[in-house]
């Protein structure tokens, strides 16, 4: 059978609060969340909460949810921070550190403090152990309760699969998710990895997701786990 070139069309995952699934490894932090705006307020006025985990965590989703239901701006460049009039922002740490972004940062916490506004920032380290080139911005994120985002156990990490496979439209039987379960890394990032990689399969082969499909394509990302 020839193989059918897969298009990558993209897909749009479901990133509402409601789509959010809750687990022990994530239940704090989602409560952090959902208890906005009411976050412990700093000396300056400035409510912040610091979200942490790997990469592939959830961050992403829930920090999209905060900034929905929040109205918050994202700030990933100094000049939108320069430019930011919310009362609410959502911070990307990774791009830390910078000494002219952070500076800009400095001056709009400033002026959140003054509005008594929010800050959420997004991490995969507490900001404690974030490098800053600004000692100022460091001594002030330093003081922001920490949500942290820990690896799925098995429950949560079926729920993932099954809504992964869902936002890419694929009908999956629960024998595959439980095959895959034991035999992938646990972790967020590699559950999106391995869906992905099995649509594209299941595309190009015109084939459906099965067990041997799913034992083919987990044998290739991962031959010492199979």
């Amino acid at each position: 059978m020839t193989a059918q070139l897969p298009l990558d069309l993209g897909h749009r995952p479901a990133l509402g609060r409601a789509d959010f699934l809750v687990g022990p490894a994530n239940r704090e932090a989602v409560a952090w969340i959902d208890r906005w705006p009411d976050w412990p307020a700093a000396a300056s006025g400035v409510r912040g909460l610091a979200l942490v985990g790997a990469p592939g965590s959830g961050k992403s989703h829930l920090a999209a949810a905060w900034q929905a239901r929040s109205g918050a701006s994202a700030i990933a460049t100094a000049a939108a921070a320069g430019a930011a009039t919310a009362d609410a922002v959502l911070i990307d740490a990774p791009s830390l550190p910078d000494p002219e972004i952070e500076s800009a940062l400095f001056l709009l916490y400033e002026r959140l403090g003054a509005r008594r506004g929010s800050i959420l920032l997004v991490t995969t380290l507490p900001p404690t152990q974030t490098r800053f080139a600004l000692p100022d911005l460091a001594s002030r994120l330093a003081t922001f309760p920490v949500a942290a985002l820990a690896a799925p156990d098995d429950v949560l990490l079926a729920g993932l699969l099954a809504k992964l496979f869902a936002d890419r439209q694929l009908r999956v039987a629960p024998e595959v998710v439980a095959y895959l379960l034991p035999r992938m890394e646990r972790s967020f990032a590699a559950a999106q990895a391995l869906v992905a990689a099995l649509d594209a399969r299941a595309l190009a082969e015109r084939r459906p997701v099965t067990v041997a499909l799913a034992g083919q394509v987990l044998g290739a990302i991962e031959p010492t786990l199979d």
